[in-house]
C-alpha cells in the first residue's frame, strides 16, 4: 500500500508539474507575468577562474593567437551570439540556459545569470538566432522561439512561444537520455533546421521506417513558425553541429561515429550535403566507409554520401560553425572551426580541442588541429570543448561543459 500510495504521489506532483509549467508557457506566450522574480548568478570571481587560467597557459595555438578566460558558464554547450552583439545565450544538457554579457565591451563577461527563469527547460542545449533577432532554443523534445530575446532577457519573465509543442519534435515514446541533445540553424531558406540524434548506438531494424518518417537520426527544416516540416538529412547517428557555408549554402555537419568497434575504428565525419534527402550511411556504416556489425553482410538499399573530412575516432565532433569574420589572417575566411569533445571509452584518449578545416575551390578539405592542450599528459581532461561562435569583433568563443567556462581566442599577430 506504501509503494502504491508513493508512486501516486509522484505521478501527481509530476502532472502537477507539467500543468504549471504549461500554465506558464501561455502566460508568457500573452506577455503576462509569472511572479518569478529571482535570477541565478554566477560569480565570475569564483576561485575555479584562476583554476581554468593556468589550464589555458598550457592551450597550443597557431602564431599570433591567444585564449582567454571569457566567462564562468556552469555545463557550457552550444552557443548563439545575438546579431545586436549584447548577450550571448548557452545552453546546457540539463534545464538552465544562460545569458552572457559583457557591458562594458573589454570581451570579458561582466555578468552570467539564467536565462528566462521563470520557464521549465528540459535538455536546452541548442540556442539559434534569426538575421532579425528570435532566438529559437530546441529543447529534448520541443523548439520554443522567444521574440527580442536580446530585450527581454534582462527580466525573469521572457515572451515565449512554441514552434514545435512539448512532445511534438519527437515521438514521446522515443524519448532518451542517449544522443538527446538538439542543434538548431537558420538556413538561407529562411527554414529552421534542427538535428535529432537517435538514440541508440546502432538503430535497429525495427525503428527504420519510424525513424526515417520523423528524421530521427537525420536534420529535419520546418518553417519557422513550425508548419511545412520535412526530412532534410538522412542516415545520420548522432550530429551535434551544422552551419551553412557562407558562400555556396551548402549544408555541412560533424557526426559522432559507432562505439564499440575499437579504439581506431570507425573515423568521425565532417559531412558536406549538397541536395535535400540524401542519406549518409547510418546504421549500415558505422563512420566513413566502415560498415557496422549489425549491418555488414546485408546490402546497403541506398545511396550512401561518404564524408568529406574523416576525423580520428571518437574524438566525438560536436559544434562547428564557419568563420566569417575579419580579424584572423585571411586563410581562414570560410574555414570550419569545430569542437572536438574527447573520448570517453578509449583507451587513450583522444579530442578535447579546436579543429579548422580548410575547404578549397573544388570543395575538397583538410582538418587539422588549432588549439589544443586540455588533455594533459596522465591523459587527464582538463577540458572539453562543446561548440564554437563568432563574436562581432571577429574573435572567436569556445564553450566547454566539464570546466564550465567560456573561452575567447583572438588574433593579435601582423
Amino acid at each position: 500500500m506504501m509503494t502504491r500510495f508513493t508512486t501516486a504521489a509522484i505521478a501527481s506532483l509530476f502532472l502537477c508539474s507539467a500543468a504549471y509549467a504549461q500554465a506558464d508557457l501561455e502566460k508568457l506566450s500573452t506577455f503576462k507575468t509569472t511572479g518569478t522574480t529571482e535570477f541565478t548568478v554566477i560569480d565570475q570571481n569564483s576561485p575555479s577562474a584562476d583554476a581554468i587560467r593556468k589550464t589555458l597557459q598550457r592551450i597550443k595555438l597557431p602564431d599570433g593567437f591567444k585564449i582567454d578566460l571569457y566567462a564562468l558558464v556552469p555545463d557550457a554547450r552550444h552557443m548563439a551570439v545575438g546579431p545586436q552583439g549584447i548577450v550571448t545565450f548557452v545552453g546546457t544538457r540539463k534545464t538552465e540556459v544562460w545569458a552572457v554579457t559583457d557591458r562594458d565591451k573589454d570581451r570579458v563577461a561582466d555578468e552570467v545569470k539564467n536565462f528566462a527563469p521563470s520557464l521549465a527547460k528540459a535538455i536546452p542545449n541548442g540556442p539559434c538566432f534569426s538575421p532579425d533577432g528570435f532566438l529559437y532554443i530546441a529543447e529534448q523534445n520541443r523548439v520554443l522561439v522567444y521574440p527580442a530575446a536580446e530585450f527581454f532577457y534582462e527580466s525573469p519573465d521572457v515572451v515565449a512561444v512554441p514552434v514545435i509543442p512539448g512532445g511534438k519534435l519527437i515521438p514521446p515514446e522515443e524519448e532518451s537520455f542517449n544522443h538527446t541533445a538538439r542543434v538548431c540553424k537558420i538556413g538561407p531558406d529562411g527554414k529552421l533546421y534542427i538535428s535529432l540524434g537517435q538514440p541508440f548506438n546502432v538503430s535497429p531494424k525495427e525503428k527504420l521506417d519510424l525513424y526515417a518518417e520523423q528524421g530521427i537520426g537525420g536534420v529535419i527544416r520546418v518553417n519557422t513558425d513550425g508548419t511545412g516540416r520535412e526530412v532534410f538529412t538522412r542516415g545520420i547517428r548522432n550530429s551535434v553541429g551544422h552551419d551553412f557555408h557562407p558562400v555556396t549554402g551548402e549544408l555541412w555537419f560533424t557526426d559522432n561515429q559507432v562505439d564499440g568497434m575499437g579504439d581506431d575504428i570507425p573515423p568521425g565525419e565532417i559531412n558536406r550535403q549538397t541536395a535535400i534527402g540524401q542519406h549518409f550511411g547510418h546504421p549500415w556504416f558505422g563512420g566513413g566507409n566502415v560498415r557496422t556489425n549489425e549491418y555488414k553482410g546485408e546490402d546497403v538499399p541506398v545511396e550512401v554520401v561518404m564524408p568529406v573530412v574523416e576525423t580520428v575516432a571518437h574524438a566525438a565532433d560536436l559544434g562547428m560553425m564557419f568563420y566569417t569574420g575579419s580579424m584572423f589572417p585571411a586563410k581562414y575566411k570560410n574555414a570550419i572551426f569545430s569542437a572536438q569533445h574527447g573520448s570517453w571509452n578509449r583507451t587513450t584518449p583522444v579530442g578535447a580541442r579546436v579543429m579548422v578545416t580548410f575547404i578549397d575551390g573544388e570543395g575538397k578539405a583538410t582538418t587539422e588541429p588549432f588549439a589544443e592542450g586540455w588533455i594533459d599528459e596522465n591523459g587527464e581532461y582538463l577540458g572539453r570543448p562543446v561548440d564554437v561562435a563568432q563574436l562581432r569583433d571577429g574573435s572567436i568563443l569556445v564553450s566547454d561543459d566539464l570546466a564550465g567556462a567560456i573561452y575567447r581566442i583572438s588574433y593579435a599577430g601582423n
